[in-house]
């Protein structure tokens, strides 16, 4: 079985967020780190490996320092990376960057693909399963558990309080919640091993089926009419009360916002 798990390099929140001019992200000037989702897509992909004795590969799309989340992922575990980044696909947004992941999936033999189900810096949930609809496959999305029975996956599937279960006939994509799993360490072999391995890039001349008009900044529907790192809040209401006007205060707050 080959699986194909799809990771994104996103900022670290922690050390702050940057924008470029036109509102996209200043991804180079940012600490990166492997998205939560997608991790845990990867390591459900490395159980099945431990499993079946699955053949898992990690794709992305990003920067030429996504080299180093690759090679994390092999780290983990993975047998095969491959990144995709070209100046041309630049400024992409879910649209652009779903068009041009299908165009490099379909380089590859995939019985499975694993996606997470958002990044931390859009939110959108979109990408995975508009990868699916590039590629005319079924998805599941908000995988909790995932298991492999012959050729078909049964998937738990997040409903609010409660969970639906699945069953697909692969090929198939999923996307997997940060939840669905705990992702291993790397290994100290693992990582000699994940540096002696050859990452294969691929640029945009590479992705024979794909249109320039799909691509980059430009090929994106979507446009940024603003962004900013920081919100600004206002000083709020500041009274000075004895304790009982004070509890009189608050409660009469909550009464007129209806909380109570």
């Amino acid at each position: 079985m080959n699986i194909v798990v799809c990771i994104k390099q996103v900022p670290d929140t922690k050390g702050g967020v940057k924008f470029n001019p036109d509102g996209t992200l200043d991804r180079a000037s940012m600490l990166a780190i492997m998205n939560p989702d997608d991790k845990a897509g990867l390591e459900a992909a490395l159980r099945l490996k431990d499993e079946t004795g699955a053949k898992v590969t990690v794709v992305t799309m990003g920067l030429p320092k996504a080299d180093d989340m690759l090679r994390e992922a092999l780290a983990m575990g993975a047998d095969e990376a491959v990144l995709i980044t070209d100046r041309r696909l630049g400024g992409a947004d879910t649209w652009a960057t779903s068009s041009t992941i299908a165009a490099g999936l379909k380089k590859l033999d995939y019985d499975l693909i694993i996606t997470g189900r958002q990044a931390i810096d859009g939110d959108t949930a979109q990408v995975g399963p508009q990868i699916a609809e590039h590629l005319g496959l079924p998805v599941i999305s908000y995988a909790e558990k995932i298991q492999v029975e012959g050729n078909n996956v049964i998937v738990q599937r997040q409903y609010e309080d409660r969970y639906h279960e699945i069953k697909a006939q692969m090929p198939c994509l999923i996307t997997a919640l940060a939840e669905l799993n705990e992702p291993r360490y790397m290994t100290p072999g693992g990582i000699f091993d994940a540096f002696d391995k050859e990452v294969t890039v691929w640029g945009r001349d590479d992705l024979t089926d794909l249109d320039d008009a799909n691509i980059g900044l430009a090929g994106s529907p979507t446009k940024i009419a603003k962004a900013s790192d920081k919100v600004r809040k206002g000083a709020g209401e500041k009274v000075a009360l004895d304790p009982k006007e004070s509890v009189d205060y608050i409660v009469g707050k909550l009464k007129e916002k209806h909380v109570i």
